[in-house]
């Protein structure tokens, strides 16, 4: 277009496109109308993007406070802090910084593979939140047990808004949204403007005035939304006891996303410590068993019980329902009734942790059996 501002020469002369910039040139200000219809264009998505990722950081704030689970993790780390510094003027602690539950995994016990994380993902105090009395009750020693982890430990599903939102700035919102109300401004100003334009802006200035009357709602409910969330951002800061103007929501996310990966991995790493122990403890009580046994006639074969007794769950966990029956049958008709008094109790504590055999425990003797 600056190429044809001076030209002077016969339009005929000249191809389609640049007659139609020709005509173009004659519309006042046509360069701020351009930028007013690429606004107009981007307006809704602009809005949407906005308004989704301020969502996204509102629920993980919602998210952040209303999860009873992450208390809980909390007050463990706390109770972890006070009982190692207890006898110190920091063992009476209240509270501590957000960043320190990062440094769980540098404190190390004698075993270099243990941390403070594997300890506090091993020993969780359940605290059980009674609404109606509002009073706390806890319960000390819920332990990963063969693989199956207490409710505990599932907290990061209660943060499902918290990677996402971690990735956001609400620097980088705030000026979005600024943009925003900005474009919508200068919609206005060249509005106002076209007035004296006369017939050739009619159309535009009715295209202007439809498109204001439409997005000015728009505009002032994402500025609304903004600053809901920026006090939300704010109180989250507050809740975990920082300051919103040195620990802004970011870094309250970013950090919490890192504990809950850090968590995450120390409770993988305990789950395939335990499964190691116990393949290595079953190992360490086939080969006791094999060195010296005492044959014990069973209906379906023979039975290897150790004169050195193993302990109940290493010897009875390897029969099924019917051969705990069997057995059970077979060392009942024995004279010797402290023997099968003895097998017998084995049995059942078995059974305390093998509910699927219970019914073996009934079928062959009576309580009066056991005394």
């Amino acid at each position: 277009m600056e190429l044809l501002k001076n030209f002077t020469g016969d339009k005929e002369t000249l191809g389609k496109c640049e007659q139609f910039f020709l005509e173009l040139m004659k519309v006042p200000r046509i360069e701020s109308k351009f930028r007013i219809f690429a606004f107009k264009i981007q307006f809704q998505t602009q809005i949407r993007d906005v308004r989704k990722n301020l969502l996204t950081v509102a629920s993980a704030c919602e998210e952040l406070r209303g999860s009873e689970k992450l208390k809980v993790i909390m007050k463990n780390i706390l109770l972890i802090g006070n009982t190692l510094n207890e006898g110190t003027p920091r063992g009476q602690a209240v509270g501590f910084r957000l960043d320190s539950i990062l440094k769980l995994v540098e404190t190390r016990a004698t075993s270099s593979r243990t941390t403070l994380m594997h300890f506090l993902c091993k020993n969780v105090r359940i605290y059980l939140h009674d609404l109606s009395n509002d009073v706390w009750s806890c319960i000390w020693g819920q332990k990963i047990v063969q693989g199956k982890s207490p409710e505990l430990l599932d907290f990061h599903e209660d943060l499902v808004s918290l990677e996402a939102a971690s990735k956001l700035q609400l620097k980088a919102l705030a000026e979005e949204q600024q943009a925003v109300v900005k474009g919508l401004e200068k919609v206005e100003q060249e509005l106002t403007a076209s007035e004296s334009d006369g017939p050739v802006s009619d159309v535009f200035r009715k295209t202007l005035k439809e498109f204001l009357d439409d997005s000015g709602a728009d505009v002032r409910a994402l500025s609304a939304l903004y600053a809901d969330v920026g006090r939300s951002a704010d109180a989250l800061s507050l809740y975990f006891g920082e300051d919103p103007a040195k620990y802004p929501f970011e870094q309250v996310a970013s950090t919490l996303l890192t504990f809950v990966g850090l968590f995450r991995k120390a409770h993988e790493e305990n789950l395939k410590q335990i499964e190691a122990q116990r393949k290595k403890a079953l190992k360490e009580a086939e080969k006791e068993a094999s060195q010296d046994r005492t044959p014990v006639k069973l209906k379906d074969g023979n039975f290897f019980l150790s004169r050195r007794p193993l302990p109940a769950m290493q010897i009875f966990r390897r029969l099924d329902c019917r051969q705990m029956h069997d057995f059970l049958g077979d060392i009942s008709c024995l004279q010797d009734k402290s023997c099968f008094r003895f097998v017998a109790k084995s049995c059942i504590e078995v059974l305390v942790h093998e509910p699927c055999l219970e019914r073996a425990k009934y079928a062959v003797c009576s309580p009066d059996q056991l005394k």
